[in-house]
C-alpha cells in the first residue's frame, strides 16, 4: 500500500469529509473510492473506444437485417 500527500481546497475537504460521513466512511476510505470509481470509468471508455475502432459495419448491417420491422413499444417511441 502506498500514501500519497493530497492538497484540496478547503471547500472541496468539507464536503468530501461531509460525504464520507454520511456514508460511514473515513475520508481515505472515501477518496479512495473515489478514484477507484474514476479509474474504473476511465478504463471503460477506452475499452469501448477499442472494440468501436475493431467494428465491422457489414457486421452490424448483417445484424441488424435480423430485427423485426415493428412499432416500438408503448413508451418507446422518439
Amino acid at each position: 500500500m502506498s500514501t500519497f500527500a493530497l492538497r484540496l481546497p478547503d471547500s472541496l475537504y468539507a464536503h468530501a469529509r461531509k460525504l464520507a460521513e454520511q456514508d460511514q466512511a473515513s475520508l481515505n476510505q472515501f477518496i479512495t473510492v473515489a478514484v477507484a470509481e474514476k479509474v474504473s470509468a476511465l478504463n471503460a471508455a477506452a475499452f469501448f473506444a477499442e472494440r468501436a475502432g475493431a467494428a465491422n459495419p457489414i457486421d452490424l448491417a448483417t445484424f441488424l437485417s435480423k430485427v423485426p420491422d415493428r412499432s416500438p413499444l408503448e413508451g418507446d417511441e422518439r
